[in-house]
């Protein structure tokens, strides 16, 4: 039998939140194999969107800071510029030192979310041929994971 409404919110839900959407599988009523695929098609669909539209969305926030920037000359004002060398910043880059494209592309999109995380890999190593294809297999490998706990503690609980 189709369930089409379960299948779309669990599709909507691992595009931006891969790492809960299983979870839904079970409570409505879905085979291991169905939550699986329609949460792996959702985390994908996103995730081609996101990475091949990244420097678009990466421009488009330079732009709109040197817009703020502008308005704040014209107006008189002194622009506030944001400090480059944040602490989040310096844990970014020793996180992308010591962990390399296969860390950023394979967990990244699973702990972030997966807009924010494949923006993030591709914004470090978009220009490398390998980190699509990481991001896909990470996304494979970590949904059979999370998906088949979902299912392995739901039936712990039966």
């Amino acid at each position: 039998m189709m369930h089409l409404g379960k299948y779309s919110a669990l599709f909507f839900l691992s595009m931006f939140k891969f790492m809960f959407a299983p979870v839904g599988g079970p409570a409505a009523g879905l085979a291991f194999i169905e939550t699986y695929l329609v949460c792996l098609s959702g985390a994908l669909f996103s995730t081609t969107i996101f990475f091949f539209m990244s420097e678009f969305f990466m421009l488009r926030a330079h732009k709109k800071k040197i817009t703020k920037y502008k308005q704040a000359l014209d107006k008189g004002e002194k622009p506030k510029l944001k400090k480059n060398f944040t602490k989040v910043n310096k844990v970014i880059v020793r996180l992308k030192m010591k962990v390399g494209v296969y860390g950023i592309a394979l967990f990244a999109p699973l702990f972030l979310s997966v807009p924010v995380g494949t923006i993030i890999t591709a914004k470090f190593f978009g220009k490398e041929k390998k980190t699509f294809p990481l991001i896909v297999i990470g996304l494979a490998f970590n949904g059979l994971i999370i998906t088949s706990l979902t299912y392995f503690a739901g039936s712990l609980f039966e």
